[in-house]
């Protein structure tokens, strides 16, 4: 399939756990991410940028000079997920986040040896790569990421589930990757319609479809109106966005969630403010919330994180369910797992697994020991694919 790195698993997988690059949470996550993809020799150089590294635009900095070196000596997949590392923190007007994502796409393309095939959606379109083993088994898997992500950073898992035999199919939808950059499809919690067209597309009839990281409540969405989702797996569960953009603020979180309701826009808008300029990693947050899901102002986009909710729909998914968490995640709070089961009333069987300290793979996405959550998931796929 292709000679780039791969994720290990199972006699293959080896994890490089997770590591402290910075006192910042958010940011030291971010770190360990690209650390999961690059592999073990990336950790001295950024922990050596997280020392010298204090707001955003040293981090940036820090990243571009990681990936000028790293192409310099030809590890070009490395380069990569540097430049995909700076253009992360940049704000969406940064005059040179286009030209940055494009080489990240670039590189990763031609690393893999792969091109994304477009299929038209809403007036615009969703890249899709289609990845089929020669001689392939079961039924296929379908893949895409969460708030906005990028399909090519996972091409280390999504090839190396394709090298267990399975085929592969995996896109951006509205606000992800290219679809919003090139299509301007906003997020929408109305996940449904985009994975029915890519089906239709392909021609599928019955797939497991693997949701990342707000994907984990996008992925129920799509199974409460999709029967073609035999399979369907929250990597990680994710039941509330909201709940979870709120969680971390304590007693201020509930305040908020109040004003909501009452529609306070104004005080909404000034108490983002005022918290933004506290925490200038919060304040990027809400910027890229605003620009992911076409709003104007912290108040649109936090009406819009509300409705990114499974509580709504999970009595309708009638599909096997597998449900992901991490026991140290600090954007999913771990009482979302159990919430998500217990609301699933009707599926037709429902399977749990949360990750610990002790296997490496205990933060968001098991970030760290991803390899093992590629385990679990493939030796449950094979199981209920057997049994239905």
């Amino acid at each position: 399939m292709t000679t780039a790195p791969l994720i290990g698993l199972g006699r293959e997988r080896s994890p490089i756990g997770y590591h402290v690059f910075c006192e910042d949470e958010s940011v030291n996550y971010q770190c360990n991410r690209w650390a999961q993809w690059i592999g073990p020799e990336s950790i001295p150089a950024m922990q050596a940028l997280g020392r010298r590294a204090g707001d955003t635009t040293a981090w940036i900095d820090g990243f571009l000079e990681l990936a000028g070196d790293a192409r310099h000596t030809g590890q070009g997949v490395t380069a990569g997920y540097y430049d995909r590392a700076a253009e992360f923190f940049m704000s969406p007007s940064d005059p040179r986040a286009a030209a940055i994502r494009n080489s990240f796409r670039a590189t990763m393309r031609e690393a893999y040896g792969v091109g994304p095939e477009s299929v038209p959606y809403e007036g615009a379109e969703l890249p899709v790569y289609d990845l089929r083993p020669v001689s392939a088994h079961g039924d296929p898997i379908l893949v895409f990421g969460g708030f906005d992500s990028y399909i090519e950073e996972f091409f280390p898992l999504l090839f190396a589930l394709a090298g267990t035999g399975r085929r592969v199919i995996a896109f951006e939808g509205p606000g992800q990757g290219a679809a919003l950059q090139d299509g301007d499809l906003a997020m929408t919690p109305d996940w449904g319609p985009c994975v029915t067209t890519v089906l239709d597309h392909f021609r599928t009839h019955e797939v497991t479809a693997i949701g990342i990281s707000l994907g984990g409540a996008l992925v129920m969405r799509a199974a409460a109106v999709e029967p073609r989702l035999a399979r369907v797996v929250a990597f990680d569960v994710c039941d509330d966005q909201l709940d979870t953009a709120t969680d971390r603020l304590g007693a201020a979180g509930a305040v908020l969630q109040t004003l909501l309701r009452l529609r306070a826009r104004g005080m909404v808008n000034a108490s983002a403010r005022a918290a933004s300029s506290r925490q200038p990693y919060l304040g990027w947050a809400l910027q890229q919330g605003m620009h992911v899901t076409g709003t104007g102002s912290p108040y649109h986009f936090l009406r819009a994180a509300a409705t990114m909710q499974t509580r709504t729909c999970s009595a309708d998914v009638r599909a096997d369910v597998l449900l992901l968490a991490g026991d140290e995640d600090h954007l999913i709070p771990r009482r979302m797992l159990a919430r998500q089961a217990a609301t699933l009333t009707s599926a037709r069987s429902i399977t749990t697994r949360l990750f610990t300290a002790q296997e490496h793979a205990s933060h968001h996405c098991q970030i760290g020991n991803i390899g093992l959550a590629g385990d679990v998931i493939l030796q449950w796929i094979s199981q209920h694919e057997n049994s239905n």
